[in-house]
Order: structure tokens, then sequence, then C-alpha cells
């Protein structure tokens, strides 16, 4: 079967209730193998901080052993929240991941502070003053011409671009689920991502993004990809029950709460016991493979996706496991010998 858009991972490394982040980060390398064994295009790994329930604090500590342990998929951080960190420091840290898996490497940027304001503060860089979101495309820019070798030649910082690590670069990308990071990906011509699973109302997004974009040296022509929220697996029923856990986890973060992935059981109990959960469900797409398939080609349709990424929280990771290998099964993915492009 060939399918007319490219299917992708989107890793947020989960930690079930009494579990540890070590098993979860074993599990992140295990499920990265997992989708470049299916097929998968690319593997992407998530940044969140100061939570009980998700271990991925560090894309890009993680996207260097992921890459070793695998063979031909794409891997890449999805995303880095740029304004927490120093442009030249991320540029560097992926011109080296980029120079140890040539032409395998993404570089996913987000304004976003993947946690609360007060882990936000924790992290700034720079905590004498409050940085503006105009500050974001102008990071974007100065790291780009950092791995591009193209800064004004009166810029003070303009001998560091000659220091990045030789051997390859990352592809840049967009992060975003609002009309500022749109914009920006289309004005800079980046391929641009939108969470889908965070803002299910994104298809505007799309449109401007196709609006704005300019042809550039990086990309000849829109490239856009969608992250959506998936669960596949035998039934229609055991999908809705596998989706009870990340119901429990959401409803809990809108009340200001974080906890650790809870068991299907304990979710089940406890949404019984809080019918009044979060007003607005997001998008979910859930069922049998065949199911799943007719979703996420739906939502392709909708935004007219050059490629469709999979997200999802699980405690159990046989079963999210699975779940990527119902997807992949239901879209006919062929694994390849050959590096992807």
């Amino acid at each position: 079967m060939t399918t007319p858009f490219r299917l992708s991972v989107l890793d947020q490394s989960p930690i079930a209730a009494g579990s540890t982040a070590t098993t979860a980060l074993a599990n992140s390398i295990d499920l990265a193998q997992t989708a470049d064994r299916l097929g998968y295009h690319r593997y992407w790994l998530a940044e969140h901080h100061a939570s009980p329930a998700l271990a991925g604090v560090a894309p890009e500590a993680l996207i260097g052993p992921i890459a070793l342990a695998t063979q031909r998929i794409r891997v890449g951080s999805g995303g880095i929240m740029l304004p927490h960190y120093s442009p030249f420091k991320i540029a560097e840290t992926f011109a080296m991941l980029a120079a140890l898996a040539p032409g395998r490497i993404d570089l996913g940027l987000g304004r976003a502070p993947g946690s609360d304001q007060r882990t936000a503060y924790a992290l700034q860089r720079d905590r004498s003053r409050q940085i503006p979101p105009s500050d974001f495309p102008d990071s974007v820019a100065e790291l780009l011409a950092y791995l591009e070798g193209t800064m004004p030649d009166d810029h003070v910082f303009r001998a560091l671009q000659e220091t990045m690590p030789v051997g390859g670069r990352p592809v840049v990308w967009m992060l975003g689920s609002s009309p500022d990071s749109a914009r920006w990906a289309g004005e800079m011509g980046l391929p641009y991502c939108i969470a889908d699973f965070i803002n299910s109302d994104g298809v505007p997004l799309a449109d401007l993004y196709r609006r704005s974009f300019r042809p550039s040296a990086r990309l000849a022509q829109p490239e856009l990809m969608v992250a959506t929220w998936t669960i596949a697996a035998d039934s229609g029923e055991e999908a809705e029950a596998l989706a009870l856990p990340a119901r429990m986890m959401f409803a809990h973060l809108i009340r200001g709460r974080l906890i650790a992935v809870p068991t299907v059981d304990e979710a089940r109990v406890w949404l019984a016991a809080n019918p009044d959960g979060p007003g607005k469900r997001r998008r979910t797409v859930l069922g049998t493979p065949e199911a799943v398939r007719d979703g996420i080609a739906a939502v392709a349709a909708l935004y007219g996706a050059d490629e469709m990424m999979l997200v999802n929280i699980m405690p159990d990771h046989a079963a999210r496991r699975r779940s990527y290998e119902l997807a992949a099964a239901a879209f006919g993915l062929v694994p390849s010998a050959a590096p992807v492009e």
C-alpha cells in the first residue's frame, strides 16, 4: 500500500506509575529500534521538564544513543525549547550529533516552555530579565547562521561559525501550535510541524504557513508535518481503554497537578468518579488498525500534510509498541535497507 504522506513517531518517554526514568528511557530506545525496523520515517523526542510522567527532559542527550542504536530512521528533537538555551550551544550540539549520524539528524525548534512558569524561570539562560516572544525568531536566525555559515561579517560572533563540528548538518524544523510559529516557519523557508495533539484547530495554521512561505536554500516549497494523538489496538474497546491513562493525566494537568502515568484500571476508576473532566477533548485517533489508518488519512487530508507523526502516552510499553506495529501494518510500511533522505 502506498500512502501520499510519510509516517513518523513522536516519543515523550512516559514513566508509568511505580516505574523509573531508567526504564522509560530504555523503552524509548526499544521503541525507536521498533520504528526503525517497521519503516517509520523519523523518530522525534520531546522536551518536558519537572514532570513525574515524562522522562524526556533533554532530547539532545537521547538523540545520539538512539541514532547509534538504529540504522536508517531519522532521529531528532520534537523539539528543543530554544528560549531556554543559547543558540550557539544548540548549534554546536546538533552539528556534533549530525557528525555522529550524518544525514539522519533533525533539529525541531519550539517556543513553548515545556513546563510550568517556575520551571521555565529555573531553566532560563538569563534571569535578569523576562525573555520577550520577539527574541525567538532572532534566536532561530542566529542558530541557522551558525549552522549554515551565513553570519554577517560585522557580527560579534562571526568567527564562531567556523568552529562548528564538521561532518553533517541537521535539518531544522519549526514546531508549533500558534499563528506566530506558522508565520515564522514560512518566512524563514523552514519545514513546519503542527502539534495537532495540542491544538486540533490547526488547519488555519497550515494555510498561514503556506501563504507565508518564502522559498529558501533550505527548502524550495512548503513541507508540512502534523503530529496527532494515535492509539491502535486489536479492538476499538481496547484502544479506548488504552487512552484512559492519558485522559486522567490531562484532567490532573488542568487542575495544576502532575502525576506519573496511571494504569488503565486506576484511570478507569478515577474517571468514573470524576466525570466532570476536561471540557474540551483533544483530537484522538483511536481504534482498530483499519480505523486508525482511515482516521490518520482523514487528518492528513484535512491539513494537506506531507507527513503524519503519531504520538501517545501509555503505561504499558508492550501495548505502546504494539500500537505502532499495528499502524505500520495498516499503512503497509516496508523497512528500507538504505538511509532515508
